[in-house]
């Protein structure tokens, strides 16, 4: 049978506890015990010098040195009694206390163990991830010419603030990029860190959401003090129209939140150094939703329009989608394209995918033009 340390160390404690709780009723059933009424009688003459309380008895000293003991009557009088008498008060918790003792312990250390596992659950350190390497460059996205050569002098100065500092040129604090859902927002921010080499901490909406007043607040400090920490660095929110709509003073509790958000992302902003090295980019939908103050100049210093992909960009992203999926003669990158004019990204690659899925249910290896039409039906009705 293996040794095991903790059991053996567990049972040495409970027979110490046991054999010191018997040892202490044999000593005390040795000392001889006197009706409450002489020991009353010897305080009064002073004849006792000290007293020990427990809950079943009192222990007492005369003035001679020997030990007796009696009855315990539960006189809420009886310490003050003892003490006008000049005798040596000590009390002595009883069962009773100790179990109450004990739960009090188990409570707290209860009620502790919440309040740690919440700040770590909302307001860990560990909440926003580095990402030091994004492995997204601008040659893996396809389209986003006009805002790859609006961002690359952006990227230049990340790389060497201290070159365009002497010429006057910060680094703009904050860029928005607005589109619909599903073009490319977040990719093309990760592939700007990329092209930049800098760490990139994205983060979302949702993260700056929680069950208790101020913990949203309190994560925007944690993001953007890790961000100045491991600058250069580009902080991407996703989403930001939820968290930096206007501000409405309605009193409600969700307004309030939302408002000490917005105040806070504002302080930060204003914090941030002219070469702080850290670079906020913010993904919308609508930038007529946010809060008038962070979309003004000095915050958010660029707003870049992320549009539907055009022909060409169409194009190759039915190329690139389609590439293992075995399309049939019908279905030229051309001819798709065209079917896919005002598409999302996102949504040609899921049309393509459940085209070729549905292809598979029919055991055809070759998905159709009919397949592309039921998938396009399909991701409609959703």
């Amino acid at each position: 049978m293996k040794f095991k340390p903790k059991i053996f160390a567990l049972v040495v404690l409970v027979v110490a506890a046991g054999g010191y709780f018997f040892y202490s009723e044999f000593e005390s059933a040795k000392i001889q015990e006197i009706p409450y009424s002489e020991f009353f009688r010897n305080v009064e003459e002073k004849k006792i010098s000290s007293a020990e309380i427990s809950e079943g008895e009192i222990l007492f000293t005369d003035s001679l040195g020997e030990k007796f003991k009696t009855q315990n009557p539960h006189s809420p009088f009886l310490n003050e009694f003892l003490l006008k008498n000049d005798v040596e008060v000590k009390t002595q918790k009883g069962i009773s206390q100790t179990i109450s003792l004990v739960f009090d312990i188990i409570f707290y250390a209860f009620f502790f163990g919440v309040a740690i596992f919440a700040f770590r659950k909302f307001i860990s350190p560990n909440s926003f991830k580095v990402v030091r390497h994004t492995g997204v460059k601008f040659s893996d996205i396809i389209g986003m010419d006009s805002l790859k050569r609006d961002t690359v002098q952006i990227m230049q100065i990340m790389k060497s603030p201290e070159k365009f500092a002497k010429r006057g040129i910060r680094m703009p604090k904050g860029i928005l990029l607005e589109g619909a859902p599903g073009n490319g927002k977040t990719l093309f921010a990760r592939a700007l860190a990329g092209e930049a080499s800098v760490n990139f901490i994205p983060a979302k909406a949702t993260d700056f959401e929680s069950m208790f007043m101020a913990i949203g607040p309190m994560k925007v400090k944690l993001l953007f003090a890790k961000a100045r920490r491991r600058a250069p660095c580009i902080v991407f929110i996703d989403e930001f129209d939820g968290i930096g709509t206007r501000r409405n003073y309605s009193g409600s509790a969700i307004e309030t939140e939302n408002t000490r958000i917005v105040t806070a992302l504002l302080n930060e902003l204003d914090g941030f150094q002219t070469n702080s090295g850290v670079l906020v980019i913010a993904a919308t939908n609508s930038v007529r939703a946010l809060d008038e103050a962070l979309i003004r100049p000095g915050r958010f210093d660029a707003i870049f329009s992320v549009p539907f992909p055009d022909e060409a960009s169409r194009i190759a992203l039915v190329e690139k989608y389609s590439a293992k999926k075995n399309p049939s003669a019908e279905c030229t990158p051309q001819k798709l394209a065209a079917m896919f004019d005002g598409f999302s990204c996102a949504k040609i690659e899921s049309v393509l995918n459940k085209a070729a899925l549905l292809a598979a249910q029919d055991s055809r290896e070759q998905f159709s033009l009919d397949d592309i039409h039921a998938a396009i039906s399909a991701l409609d009705r959703k």
